[in-house]
């Protein structure tokens, strides 16, 4: 018998593989079956009983339901006849009408047994209610630095944050005592769940003062959990090692698994160049196919490369000599190689390198370079992917180089796919943390926001819409400005995800908006100028422009826009209430000043209930442009709509590129514009609006994989450099303690 429970997609498939007893008797029995159906042994096979979660074996020949049709892991429960009367006849004469009755009944009362444990079941794997115990705050001031603020808290065991939120034990992978990996099952469990709210961080084109966008996010989720009692979940990028030396310290070793991916795939490229030049067609096959324990058969991947091939062969002994040519070689053209290594540390002399100078590689010398970690296209799939699967396949399609013909070649095509997957198996895993009151925290995935779209990972933002339940926020950010990382989170991210954003929270400081007003340059590390210090309305007037375009800039995507004012105690009253005033008329559905950064999520709960005000409004999200354009037309929309331009300038080596793509079937992607985020032009020195200027695009190159393609506009450097006085100068460990000095 194969049953369900009303309401619940996720009930184990329970099979009853014999004619014990009658309906009637089963339908007074189980009461709330909604369906059942008997059938006689020799049509079990036909039922597909291999889908069963459960098998209920009543027959006094168990035997006759062979193992093979039952997959592994399922429960068998024997309610064979013997076993349930418990009689033995002991040579007395069998009462075989008692025996069937009580043999009926015992198996019927199993079987309400096991309908009574499926539905306690089943209640556990439902959508529960958070219980969170949010944790208190004692602001001091003046504000101490971030690291002892975090030292003064004692954060929750992130088992019993778990717990609170509605995770299972076997839904969370410890590590350590406050931070865990929470496993892709639970999209399935929750999968009939109705997604929470889902909110934007954002911010006008960035400056050295900053403008705080992670504080406003963390600030935001704070007051909504812990002092507005709404379920919220903020949503971060994990951050490179590289630039700040000590702010992730590892973490769980997501960027440590990319890197190994990453640098194994680079191997992957330099090995197979060499060996096919060096080797005959016969020799390289011979390799690529060996005779294992005296027998010889292809991989499964390279089945699938035979596919592609239209070689429709599985006896590697059957090809021709022109198939195993096409098979076995790659003929890479080492001059269109674009997959470089990486490494976490910023290292400005691997900027250019030479790699394969040892003798043993046979003269194969080709010039090559070192990207930071997070610059690698790995990253930005582990962001934008929305399970395993999808991560393997978009792993598969990473083009590295074109083939001496100009086709291109793939990791698929190096047969590297399953171990790139195999090293990444973890690290699709979005790790939980939790904010300083105690509300939970997704770090996962950090892609540059240049080359790449700059956002925290879909997977950890589809796990938190569900947890947080329908009436709750899920809180993310993007990186640089608005025209950056806000327009790549709608055109790439939303498309990757199917995901609709309900608010755009948009963060500015009075100081930042002075600076785009023309107030004037700020060295880091020297006392800010009294322009930045004291009331200046004209400036701040004058800056309001930057903010204005950011506010324009949401509004093509049909999303209501709330500006968080991130106040610093030098901002004046008359300066604050004047951003607020031109932001609203300006078009934002709200403008609120925040002071969470010294008053935790105390000093959001105007912003926060702001955020959830707009979130009910009218929704008519859109995208910029239609993936069905011509690369050239959708780079001009943005260059057009977004930064302001008057209209593109395309070099050669870019329109070759743009060519080569189309020809290529890649001409359908999403733009990711890779440019400076200092200011809306592709001139950094330009703040404000700037207006009147031709945006150049140098080049174009595609991320297969992620799934875009990102023209260049100017140079743009993937591996930064140490400066004069690094972090380092400042850590030291406690050989007693073992606590990390000199953390910010």
């Amino acid at each position: 018998m194969l049953f369900s429970s009303p309401g619940c997609s996720a009930v184990p498939k329970i099979c009853y593989p014999d004619r014990i007893c009658s309906s009637s008797v089963l339908a007074g029995v189980l009461g709330r079956v909604v369906s059942a159906h008997f059938w006689p042994k020799k049509k079990l096979e036909c039922l597909s009983l291999h889908h069963a979660d459960v098998v209920v074996v009543g027959s006094t020949k168990p035997d006759d339901v062979p193992v093979s049709w039952i997959k592994p892991g399922t429960t068998i429960i024997s309610c064979s006849h013997d076993l349930l009367s418990e009689k033995h006849n002991h040579g007395q004469p069998a009462n075989h009408a008692a025996e069937n009755a009580v043999g009926s009944l015992a198996v019927a009362m199993r079987m309400q047994n096991m309908v009574k444990t499926t539905e306690q079941w089943i209640q556990s794997q439902q959508y529960r209610k958070w219980d969170l115990r949010c944790l208190k705050l004692q602001p001091v001031s003046p504000v101490p630095s971030d690291i002892e603020i975090s030292r003064a808290q004692s954060p929750k065991a992130v088992d019993v944050l778990a717990k609170e939120i509605g995770l299972l034990t076997d839904e969370i992978e410890i590590y350590g005592q406050t931070k865990a990996k929470v496993r892709l099952s639970l999209l399935e469990r929750l999968k009939d769940q109705p997604d929470g709210k889902y909110v934007l961080v954002a911010g006008i084109t960035p400056t050295p003062l900053g403008e705080g966008k992670s504080t406003v996010t963390i600030g935001l989720v704070q007051a909504l959990t812990a002092h507005l009692d709404i379920n919220s979940f903020a949503c971060l990028r994990q951050p490179s090692q590289g630039p700040t030396f000590g702010f992730n310290l590892h973490l769980t070793g997501d960027i440590h698994a990319i890197t190994a991916a990453n640098n194994l795939l680079a191997a992957a490229i330099d090995a197979r160049i060499l060996h096919e030049n060096t080797q005959s067609d016969k020799a390289l096959y011979n390799r690529l196919v060996p005779v294992v324990n005296g027998v010889r058969g292809f991989s499964a991947i390279q089945l699938a490369r035979l596919r592609r091939l239209g070689i429709n062969k599985s006896d590697p002994g059957t090809l021709t000599e022109e198939e195993v040519s096409k098979f076995a070689r790659l003929d890479i053209d080492p001059s269109t190689i674009t997959w470089q290594r990486v490494v976490d540390t910023n290292d400005r002399f691997l900027r250019k390198i030479t790699v394969g100078q040892a003798n043993t590689e046979k003269g194969f010398i080709r010039q090559a370079q070192f990207d930071i970690a997070v610059a690698s296209e790995i990253m930005a799939i582990l962001a934008l992917t929305t399970s395993l699967q999808d991560m393997k396949e978009r792993l598969g399609k990473m083009v590295v180089a074109n083939d001496k013909k100009g086709e291109p070649v793939t990791a698929e095509d190096l047969g590297v796919t399953g171990a790139l997957a195999v090293l990444m198996k973890d690290a699709i895993k979005p790790t939980l943390m939790q904010t300083l009151e105690g509300t939970p925290v997704f770090v996962h995935a950090g892609p540059f926001a240049n080359i790449a779209h700059g956002n925290s990972s879909v997977l950890a933002d589809k796990i938190a819409l569900k947890l947080v339940g329908e009436t709750g926020f899920v809180v993310t950010e993007a990186g640089f400005g608005a025209d950056i990382g806000m327009e790549k989170f709608f055109n790439i991210k939303c498309r990757a995800s199917g995901l609709v954003p309900s608010v755009v929270v948009l963060v500015a400081t009075v100081r930042a908006l002075k600076m785009h007003g023309g107030g004037p340059n700020v060295t880091a590390g020297a006392p800010l100028k009294k322009e930045y210090t004291e009331e200046n309305l004209q400036l701040v007037a004058d800056g309001c422009c930057n903010l204005q375009k950011q506010i324009q800039i949401a509004q093509l995507f049909g999303v209501p826009v709330v500006v968080a004012l991130n106040v610093f105690k030098t901002d004046s009253v008359a300066e604050v209430d004047l951003v607020c005033k031109i932001a609203k008329q300006s078009g934002a559905f709200d403008a609120v000043p925040c002071n969470h950064w010294s008053a935790g999520g105390r000093g959001a709960v105007k912003l926060a209930q702001a955020v959830e005000k707009a979130a009910r409004q009218k929704n008519s999200f859109k995208y910029l442009y239609s993936l069905e354009l011509p690369i050239v037309e959708k780079i001009r929309i943005i260059a057009q709509k977004v930064y302001g331009a008057e209209d593109i300038e395309l070099s050669l080596a870019a329109q070759t590129q743009i060519d080569r793509y189309t020809r290529q079937g890649f001409g359908n992607l999403p733009i990711c514009m890779a440019k400076t985020h200092l200011s809306l032009s592709h001139q950094p020195e330009r703040k404000g609006v700037p207006t009147g200027f031709i945006l150049p695009i140098s080049d174009v190159r595609a991320s297969i994989g992620a799934g875009f393609i990102y023209p260049l506009v100017g140079t743009m450097s993937t591996m930064p450099g140490l400066p004069t006085r690094p972090c380092f100068y400042d850590i030291d460990l406690d050989p007693i303690t073992e606590q990390v000095k000199g953390l910010f």
